[in-house]
């Protein structure tokens, strides 16, 4: 079994002893995009609940962290292989962390693959402009706006592990993100 890192490695050590865990399934409803804003809205919600006294800073890490939860939960949704999405979220100090687990077909992970190889490489808020104007010229998706966004403007550090599954023609994906939480 082939496995490839893409991101920064030290989150791929995710330990998730004291995370909140969530699983999306399939079923007769199929899952949806409303899936990933009911699931984020909720994880976001837990989170910012110990720092409720400071209105200001409750609503700004729970915007935060709602913005990276649904970015990445929508993407797993969206270019999932059939079969369940694993989420796992917990915050520490002023840090957030989450892992999002599910398949992906091999086209979908070659794909996703290179466009990690070009969003990984150099400084982000460079490589952020540098892709808006581009899907200014062409349209279509996976241009990668919103993991530079997460990486750029939210100082989130990303990182993505392939594990393939060649019987079933088919990657396991695991998303990794961390975030500081807003000090004030």
């Amino acid at each position: 079994m082939t496995t490839v890192l893409y991101g920064q490695e030290h989150l791929a050590s995710f330990d998730a002893t004291h995370a909140v865990q969530l699983r999306l399934l399939d079923g007769p409803l199929d899952l949806a995009w409303k899936h990933s804003s009911m699931t984020s809205d909720f994880i976001a919600e837990m989170m910012a609940l110990r720092f409720r006294p400071s209105k200001r800073r409750y609503n700004q890490v729970r915007q935060d962290i709602g913005y990276l939860t649904n970015e990445l939960i929508e993407n797993a949704i969206k270019f999932r292989a059939p079969g369940e999405i694993a989420i796992e979220a917990m915050a520490e100090d002023d840090n957030f962390k989450m892992r999002i687990s599910n398949f992906v077909d091999r086209q979908t992970a070659a794909r996703f693959q290179r466009l990690l190889s070009s969003i990984t490489q150099g400084d982000p808020s460079d490589l952020l402009i540098q892709q808006i104007e581009a899907s200014a010229k062409m349209a279509g998706s996976g241009s990668g706006l919103g993991l530079l966004t997460l990486m750029s403007d939210y100082k989130a550090d990303l990182a993505w592990l392939f594990e393939e599954d060649r019987p079933r023609n088919r990657a396991k994906l695991e998303t990794y993100a961390a975030m500081p939480i807003s000090p004030s």
